[in-house]
């Protein structure tokens, strides 16, 4: 009588822990929407860029939740800055995620951030005036 308990709680553990895997695999395969959003800022100059929050086309995350080819998006805005708006010398970073919810919310702390301090200029960059295009 033990030993089909013993018996009966390892295939009950099994069960379960095979069921968890099975619904990683399943969340994996779905296409998800990256959403990203950047920011300029240049130690000579007090404008900072920030750009709206934007969905990354053809975008996906590798296996450790990053996204491929990131630093890609950054150079794009830099390269924006330098020949639209002759703002040279700005260093780009970028914030992305799955979940659009998490990004206003980073977003707007960081303006709250930048707004203290009376020294910078916050400039946002419309969809129209600046968007992300799809790295080749």
């Amino acid at each position: 009588m033990k030993y089909i308990r013993i018996l009966a709680a390892l295939t009950l553990v099994f069960v379960v822990s095979s069921a968890f895997s099975f619904q990683k695999k399943d969340k994996q395969k779905k296409e998800e929407v990256v959403y990203a959003f950047a920011v300029a800022t240049s130690f000579k100059d007090t404008v900072v860029y920030i750009t709206e929050i934007q969905v990354l086309d053809s975008a996906r995350l590798d296996k450790d939740g990053f996204l491929e080819k990131r630093t890609i998006y950054p150079y794009q805005l830099k390269n924006y800055l330098e020949f639209t708006k002759h703002a040279p010398d700005y260093t780009c970073t970028l914030s992305f995620s799955t979940k659009k919810e998490k990004l206003v919310k980073e977003l707007t702390k960081l303006k709250s951030k930048l707004k203290k301090e009376k020294t910078n200029v916050l400039t946002t960059l419309s969809l129209t005036d600046f968007k992300f295009t799809k790295p080749e």
